[in-house]
């Protein structure tokens, strides 16, 4: 299985009344490593035709995180079949190792001519293993 990894710290922007990283913001974390890992691996011509719309999200909060931590993000896809995937994240403080965030996210593969769902292509399949 191919993991994809990101560093990041932790803003002000990103924390909350509480000042810990509000939850609001571990979401968009997820759906951007996501999207990050798949602009990295796919190529144009999957691009030009396709994309990926989100159907389920859960995400399981462990611990916080605040000003000035160092995370680790890491993605990798769990499972794909007939026209939806299943991929995880997991969000590390990078200093401790512990973990943070546990989040899966079921996605279905789309053509962008019909805006229909499709099979998810063996080429696109092959790209995470």
């Amino acid at each position: 299985m191919q993991t994809f990894e990101k560093i990041i710290t932790v803003t002000q922007e990103d924390l909350d009344q509480l000042n810990h990283v509000n939850n609001v913001r571990y979401v968009q974390w997820v759906q951007d490593i996501a999207k990050a890992h798949w602009m990295l691996r796919a190529p144009n011509q999957i691009l030009d035709d396709y994309f990926w719309v989100l159907v389920r999200h859960t995400i399981d909060y462990k611990n916080q995180a605040v000003l000035g931590d160092i995370l680790k993000l890491k993605t990798y896809v769990l499972n794909s079949e007939g026209v939806t995937s299943v991929r995880m994240v997991e969000i590390f403080n990078a200093s401790t190792n512990k973990l943070l965030v546990k989040s899966e996210t079921k996605w279905c593969f789309m053509d962008k001519k019909t805006y229909r769902p499709t099979r998810i292509l063996a080429e696109v399949a092959n790209l995470f293993d």
